[in-house]
């Protein structure tokens, strides 16, 4: 078969399977735009489009993003898209989320409370909202999924009931993309190279 793995594919740089040969022109359109834009190959959406519907709900889904809010900071939710990043153990998500760290003021303190190395209690930098959010993510992206009652309770004493729903489903479209991207094996694209920090090798799920 064409695109079935041989011995000596090598899926930890390029993914499981390829791209289709002939990709539609609505699509190779917006996948150009998007490469150009960001200076990387989108291989995500080059795959997505072996199953058209499914690239144009998925582009949708992204679209429709929470990147600004009234009352949830641009930070906070860096910081939940990163922080979901690590719990899932994705490569490429982490590397694209890290993306802009300083304009963000995310020390390498805060990345390694994100990586479980630091308590969140022990950063000072960590605001009150953000570690809850951040507890929030980590419980979101477990398996099982079990929450606290008294921690609910404190994370609705301290956030709206329109930033909890913000907050769970900026969480959830994370672990939408991590568990997609990583069910086809792609690699991170090469957004946070230069950040040593992320050490993103230690979260590559595709194993020998």
């Amino acid at each position: 078969m064409k695109n079935q793995l041989k011995p000596d594919h090598d899926f930890i740089k390029t993914g499981f399977i390829n791209p289709p040969p002939k990709i539609p022109w609505l699509f190779k359109l917006g996948i150009w735009i998007a490469e150009k834009s960001t200076g990387k190959r989108m291989l995500p959406a080059r795959l997505l489009s072996w199953t058209p519907r499914l690239a144009i709900s998925s582009g949708i889904f992204e679209a429709m993003v929470i990147h600004k809010d009234k009352t949830l900071s641009q930070r906070l939710l860096k910081l939940v898209r990163l922080q979901t990043s690590f719990a899932v153990s994705c490569p490429f998500c982490i590397d694209m989320n890290a993306l802009e760290l300083d304009q963000f003021k995310i020390t390498d303190e805060e990345i390694q409370g994100l990586q479980g190395a630091q308590s969140f209690n022990d950063i000072k930098s960590f605001d009150t909202r953000e570690k809850l959010a951040l507890e929030y993510a980590r419980m979101i992206s477990q398996t099982p999924l079990s929450f606290d009652i008294a921690f609910i309770e404190t994370l609705k004493a301290n956030f709206s009931e329109r930033e909890i729903v913000g907050l769970a489903a900026t969480v959830s479209q994370v672990n939408y993309w991590a568990r997609l991207v990583q069910a086809l094996g792609i690699p991170p694209a090469g957004f946070s190279a230069e950040c040593q920090i992320l050490n993103l090798d230690k979260y590559e799920t595709a194993k020998r």
